[in-house]
């Protein structure tokens, strides 16, 4: 093996690695978060649904969007290589009984026949995918699929607030923006529907702590020193109302959503 195929596997361990920890750590606060945000609910509005169909959601993340599909479909089946998402989903498959949610982990490397991955009517990436060498993994959907194929992807920087990583001197870091999607799915010869779902970030905190650590997933590893510029930031930026912390300018962000017939 060439020294610099060594090279590339290990910045590749090394990098899931650090992604795997990173939702570890954050798969709480991103749960919850994503629950209370209007894009479940409109991204179940783009899609055509029938009692009888299966759902693949890869890439599920803690459920937002393979908890309200349950109530629409036969079955779910949710993968994702966080531990700690599927036992969220497993948690609140318990408290609301639901029982036709099936998880598994397991990644977009994996031999999906192996880990039980089979035919399903409606295959989905929910902001799960990344762009660079997409085409295996689109191609591992397409073929997961009977039906249609659903992946979503970040306008611009997505749900970053470049005003706060820029005032702590990070480099703003180059997002899988869906055009790049766009133009991967048109190499393939894919001809997609286009939709856009808008968020407005309000995020609110009972405490100046709580907006600190609600911020610091943005920096992915945020050093002492950069935790101390974001609480900076933060009292130069937050307003009080009705006893809570917000920020004094909304944040917006847009998703695309691709979707096609196979």
């Amino acid at each position: 093996m060439e020294k610099q195929d060594e090279a590339s596997m290990d910045t590749g361990s090394q990098k899931r690695a650090h992604d795997l920890e990173f939702w570890e750590k954050r798969s709480s606060a991103f749960a919850e978060h994503t629950g209370k945000t209007r894009y479940p609910n409109e991204f179940l509005k783009l899609m055509s649904l029938a009692p009888d169909y299966t759902v693949l959601d890869m890439g599920c993340g803690g459920g937002a969007l393979a908890v309200p599909l349950a109530a629409k479909v036969k079955k779910v089946t949710a993968v994702d290589f966080s531990p700690n998402m599927l036992a969220i989903i497993g948690n609140i498959c318990r408290e609301r009984n639901i029982t036709n949610i099936e998880t598994i982990l397991g990644e977009w490397d994996s031999d999906w026949a192996t880990l039980g991955i089979g035919k399903y009517d409606i295959a989905i990436a929910s902001r799960s995918l990344r762009a660079e060498n997409s085409v295996p993994y689109i191609q591992k959907l397409i073929n997961a699929a009977r039906r249609q194929v659903f992946v979503s992807a970040p306008e611009g920087n997505g749900p970053l607030d470049t005003k706060l990583l820029e005032f702590a001197g990070r480099k703003i870091p180059v997002k899988a923006d869906y055009r790049q999607f766009m133009n991967v799915l048109k190499s393939m010869g894919i001809r997609h529907d286009l939709s856009f779902i808008e968020e407005n970030h309000t995020n609110r905190w009972r405490t100046l702590d709580e907006a600190v650590e609600g911020q610091k997933w943005m920096f992915f590893g945020a050093t002492p020193q950069e935790e101390e510029k974001i609480k900076l930031y933060l009292e130069r930026n937050l307003t009080q109302e009705d006893g809570m912390f917000q920020l004094t300018y909304e944040r917006t962000c847009r998703w695309a959503v691709m979707s096609w017939n196979v």
